[in-house]
């Protein structure tokens, strides 16, 4: 199953309780890796914590999903992860806390807090490094079945203004174009004449910009949500 039919299938089965049990069986071995990924240990259904706490994380993940804020996966596994963070907060185990010297229970509990708060911000941006890192690895197979790398994108990048509206124009009607973007996707190439003719942009100018319109399309219609985030397209 593709990354874009189980986005639509979280959407479509939100409602259905027998259909979401039915999903977290198939789906029991991704969660159980994001467990232990996390953790650092092989986990066993029926034997640890973390894996109910990550089961009813992936439940929460379902019917919390927003198909325009992504790919569902990615969405899950940061999910399971906050939760497990919220369990070892709760169990007092593995969470980055100084003690102040001989705080009363007030004085501590508030320390705590502030401490959590930190160690969640500072999670959160690794998280979001990591997970940056992970799509540009992907974004690397994608653009390499182009035969582009990322030094041909960067190579072809504008210098002028003028110039990068002019690709975004060009991306932007590949992607708001559904037969436009099929036949590129599916068919590999970029459709130049249909761009020139329907944006009048120059046809030198479209050629020039391929390998950097190619990778605009496919980030921006992908599920590269924080590459897409960091990058100033528009």
């Amino acid at each position: 199953m593709t990354d874009f039919s189980l986005n639509q299938r979280i959407i479509n089965i939100k409602d259905n309780a027998d259909e979401i049990n039915r999903l977290i069986e198939e789906y029991k071995p991704f969660i159980a890796s994001v467990v232990e990924k996390h953790i650092g240990r092989y986990v066993e259904y029926g034997r640890d914590d973390e894996l109910s706490i990550a089961l009813m994380a992936f439940h929460e993940a379902v019917k919390k999903y927003d198909i325009s804020r992504g790919n569902f996966l990615t969405f899950a596994r940061i999910t399971i992860k906050h939760r497990l963070v919220d369990f070892y907060r709760r169990e007092q185990k593995n969470v980055p806390v100084v003690y102040l010297e001989s705080p009363d229970d007030e004085e501590e509990e508030k320390y705590w807090d502030i401490t959590f708060d930190k160690s969640i911000k500072e999670y959160d941006e690794r998280q979001i490094s990591e997970l940056r890192r992970w799509e540009l690895m992907e974004m690397k197979k994608e653009l390499s079945r182009w035969g582009i790398t990322f030094a041909d994108v960067a190579r072809s990048s504008p210098k002028q203004e003028s110039t990068r509206k002019a690709y975004l124009k060009a991306a932007n009607f590949v992607i708001n174009t559904p037969e436009v973007l099929n036949i590129m996707k599916t068919k590999r190439y970029l459709p130049v004449d249909k761009i020139v003719s329907a944006t009048k942009i120059p046809r030198k100018t479209v050629e020039r910009g391929r390998n950097y319109i190619i990778a605009a399309v496919l980030i921006l219609s992908g599920d590269y949500q924080y590459i897409r985030e960091y990058i100033q397209w528009r």
